[in-house]
C-alpha cells in the first residue's frame, strides 16, 4: 500500500496498561511497513475519582522511536475541539480511535467529528468492546455518539462485530485476531521461579493481569479446592493489581484452606517482570466470566504457555480446544476438572507444541495487512 500518515488517538506513554503497550506496538509494525504513525494520548484519561487502581502512569522511560504527543482531556470539551484542530492540521490520510469503554465516547466522538469538517482523512474506530463489560445507565447514547462518527472499524472478535452491528448495522469493518504480545525473550522455569522465589516443585497455575469480577478469578478460587485434591503440588500465582476490593477474594482463600497454595502479586507487574511470571507458569487460567478478546492469552502465546480459557466472547476462538489447552464453562467444577485433566494426562508437551503450532496465527504482519485491507476499501 501506497505510504499513508496514520493518526492513532489512544492510550500510549506515559500511561501504562495494555492499551498503551498495544497501541506502541500497533504504531512500530505500521511503521515498517512504511507508513507514518503519530499517536496521540491523553493528558488525563481518567479522573483520579473514576480510576480504580494505583497509579495511571508508567516510570519508564518514553520510546525513543514513536512520535507521542500527550495532549487529550477526556472531560474537557474545549480540549478536545483544539486537538482535533491540531489533528487536523496535519492532513493524515487515516484517524484511528481506539475505543474501549462509553465514558471516552463524547470525547472521541466529538474529536472525530470536528476533523471530518476540516480535513479529508477517514475516521476508524478500534473497537475493544461495543457493549462493556460493566454495565451503566446512559452507555448505549454514549457508544452511539462514537460509532457514529467514524467511516470504518477493526473489530478482533465475532463478538464485538456483532454488537458493532447493533449500532452500525452496515458498517465496514475488518476482523483480525488480537496479535502476539512479545514481551521480551523467554526464560527457562528454574530462572522463572528463583526470581519470583517460588518453589520449583510445584505446578504452577498463573492468573495475570488486573483484577475485575468479570474476569472470573473467584471461580478460580473455588475450582482450587477439588483441584488440589487430585494434584496436591497445586500452586496458583495470581499476578496483578486489584481493580475492585481484595478482601472478598483473601476472604475466600481464608475459608477454604488456600493460604498455602495462593499467592498474590497485588502491584502492577513491569514490562521486564512479565517474562518471569510466564517463565515459571505450567499452564495460565483465564476463568472469565465475560470477554471480547484477551491480551493475556496472546501472552501466553508469546511464551509458549498452553491456557485454559471459558468459552465467553472470543477466547474460543484463539485457544484451540484439546490442542493449545482447554475451553471449559465458566463453573468452578468445570474449571477444576480442566485442571486435574491437564496434569493428570501430561498434556503440557503436546500442548506447547499446539501453541507454537497456532501462534502464527496471531503475527503483527497479518494485522497490519487486515488493516491496510480495510483503509483501501473506504
Amino acid at each position: 500500500m501506497q505510504r499513508k500518515r496514520i493518526i492513532i488517538v489512544g492510550p500510549a506513554h506515559p500511561l501504562r496498561g495494555g492499551l498503551a503497550a498495544f497501541n506502541e506496538r500497533y504504531a512500530r509494525a505500521l511503521q515498517q511497513a512504511g507508513h507514518e504513525v503519530i499517536i496521540y494520548t491523553y493528558s488525563l484519561q481518567y479522573p483520579s475519582v473514576l480510576f480504580p487502581g494505583k497509579s495511571q502512569y508508567t516510570a519508564d522511560p518514553a520510546p525513543a522511536d514513536l512520535d507521542i504527543r500527550v495532549k487529550i482531556n477526556s472531560i474537557n470539551p474545549l480540549n478536545w475541539i483544539s486537538t482535533a484542530k491540531e489533528i487536523s492540521k496535519l492532513s493524515p490520510d487515516i484517524v484511528m480511535f481506539r475505543f474501549w469503554i462509553p465514558f471516552m465516547g463524547p470525547a472521541l466522538g466529538t474529536i472525530a467529528r470536528t476533523i471530518r469538517k476540516h480535513c479529508k482523512a477517514k475516521i476508524i474506530g478500534f473497537l475493544d468492546n461495543v457493549i462493556p463489560h460493566e454495565k451503566r445507565i446512559g452507555d448505549k447514547g454514549l457508544t452511539s455518539w462514537f460509532l457514529n462518527s467514524c467511516d470504518g472499524f477493526i473489530v478482533m472478535s465475532q463478538q464485538v462485530a456483532g454488537e458493532l452491528k447493533q449500532f452500525v448495522p452496515e458498517a465496514e469493518y475488518a476482523f483480525m485476531h488480537h496479535p502476539i504480545y512479545d514481551y521480551g525473550t523467554p526464560i527457562d522455569r528454574a530462572t522463572a521461579f528463583a526470581h519470583l522465589k517460588l518453589d520449583a516443585d510445584k505446578k504452577l497455575l498463573l492468573f495475570f493481569g488486573f483484577i475485575r469480577e468479570y474476569k472470573g478469578l473467584d471461580l478460580l478460587l473455588r475450582a482450587l479446592q477439588p483441584a488440589i485434591k487430585e494434584i496436591p503440588d497445586l500452586h496458583l500465582v495470581v499476578a496483578g493489581e486489584f481493580y475492585e476490593p481484595e478482601e472478598p477474594y483473601t476472604a475466600m482463600v481464608e475459608k477454604h484452606g488456600l493460604n498455602d497454595y495462593v499467592t498474590f502479586h497485588k502491584n502492577y507487574i513491569p514490562d521486564a517482570e512479565v517474562k518471569y511470571y510466564f517463565g515459571a507458569a505450567d499452564l495460565v487460567v483465564q476463568p472469565y466470566k465475560s470477554a471480547t478478546q484477551s491480551g493475556i492469552s496472546q501472552l501466553a502465546y508469546h511464551f509458549e504457555k498452553p491456557m485454559i480459557v471459558t468459552n465467553v466472547g472470543g477466547l474460543p476462538e484463539i485457544v484451540p480446544n484439546g490442542e493449545a489447552g482447554y475451553v471449559t464453562t465458566p463453573e468452578p467444577d468445570a474449571i477444576a476438572s480442566a485442571i486435574i485433566r491437564y496434569f493428570k494426562e501430561n498434556k503440557l508437551e503436546s500442548f506447547t507444541e499446539g501453541v507454537r503450532k497456532h501462534k502464527s496465527r496471531f503475527s503483527w504482519e497479518h494485522f497490519v495487512a487486515g488493516t491496510e485491507e480495510l483503509i483501501g476499501r473506504l
